[in-house]
């Protein structure tokens, strides 16, 4: 059977979430007072994004919601006992700098249009849907697509198959009628594979010695993925 529809991912892959984040990171540490406290730049941005891969881990194995994870984001960061409302306050700051930088990666649109007539479209990210409702829609591309389908709610976060499989009972369609593409080879191709989907790893930066097929580098290869990987009639 052909691939019908395709689910997405939505940071680092259709949404350049690294290069906002470092850019408003630095911003927000500069802005507060607390370069001076890293040997350099780059160490206060690997701190920052070490500290932000500890608390969103404990957000999609499902210890603390969403909003938690980034209150203990900013007591970590900053090393001190904070209440809600301060941390809050001071994570709040990055987020208005954060979604000031927001953009899409060049190959998004262009690639969401050449299977707009051909493919049925939907989201599956390890997030919260106010979150990522809030970031397509600011972007511009949240009709796109049919559903939108986060960890936040579904209780279940990638790489679980049982969450693939919401989003492919959400499309009311068959797991082998479904592509999943996403940036992470472990978390978003293998694990789509999986659960019976057809995955694409985006590999934008290259050099990786991991085999796995199909991989691609830029969006715009994807409809001449999706077709080879559909039989003909």
């Amino acid at each position: 059977m052909p691939i019908r529809a395709v689910l997405w991912d939505v940071d680092d892959t259709l949404f350049d979430y690294t290069g906002s984040d470092d850019a408003a990171a630095l911003a927000h540490i500069e802005a507060e007072g607390l370069l001076s406290r890293h040997a350099s730049p780059e160490a206060a941005l690997a701190r920052w994004r070490t500290v932000m891969e500890e608390q969103y881990a404990r957000f999609t194995s499902g210890e603390i919601a969403f909003l938690d994870h980034r209150r203990e984001r900013a007591r970590q960061f900053l090393g001190q006992r904070l209440s809600d409302e301060d941390a809050d306050a001071w994570f709040g700051r990055y987020v208005t700098r954060y979604e000031a930088a927001w953009t899409l990666f060049p190959d998004t649109v262009a690639a969401l249009d050449a299977l707009a007539h051909s493919h049925r479209h939907g989201v599956l990210s390890n997030s919260s849907v106010r979150n990522q409702e809030r970031k397509l829609t600011r972007l511009g591309i949240r009709d796109r697509f049919e559903v939108l389908l986060c960890s936040d709610r579904l209780g279940v976060a990638k790489p679980d198959p049982a969450a693939f499989l919401a989003g492919c009972a959400a499309l009311d369609l068959p797991p082998h009628e479904v592509a999943y593409v996403g940036d992470r080879l472990d978390l978003d191709a293998e694990a789509a594979v999986a659960a019976g989907l057809t995955g694409v790893w985006l590999d934008r930066n290259g050099g990786t010695a991991a085999a796995f097929s199909p991989r691609i580098s830029v969006l715009t290869d994807l409809p001449a993925v999706l077709e080879a990987a559909s039989p003909s009639p």
